[in-house]
């Protein structure tokens, strides 16, 4: 059960923040933290993980059993751009894009302890 977003326009270093936050949480418990965060990629992580929730359901497998396995964030493409500066030099910009997957594990709760499948 995995997603993927591509070519997401902001720098790696930012999305991977909001990744680490959901990492091993629930899904309902990941839910609420990305709906609850001040940050922009907050919205696209989100819809990525709404987007493996209902790639799992498909598969026919329970949304109480799914935990956040994994959450990898890569770097994406990098756009050139130019800035003029003093005396007709210019300096680059990077803008910067991120690759995220996402991968969500099934939990069978026992009384026990976890498994994982």
């Amino acid at each position: 059960m995995k997603a993927f977003l591509k070519n997401y326009r902001q720098s790696p270093r930012k999305v991977a923040l909001v990744a680490e936050l959901i990492k091993g949480k629930r899904v309902a418990e990941a839910l609420i933290i990305l709906d609850h965060l001040p940050k922009r990629a907050s919205l696209p992580v989100k819809k990525l993980l709404v987007s493996a929730i209902s790639n799992a359901k498909n598969l026919g497998v329970n949304e109480e059993n799914l935990v956040v396995g994994n959450a990898t964030v890569n770097k994406g493409v990098v756009l050139k751009r130019i800035m003029p500066r003093a005396r007709g030099s210019a300096s680059r910009i990077n803008k910067r894009t991120s690759h995220i997957e996402l991968t969500l594990k099934e939990v069978l709760n026992t009384k026990k302890s976890k498994k994982v499948v």
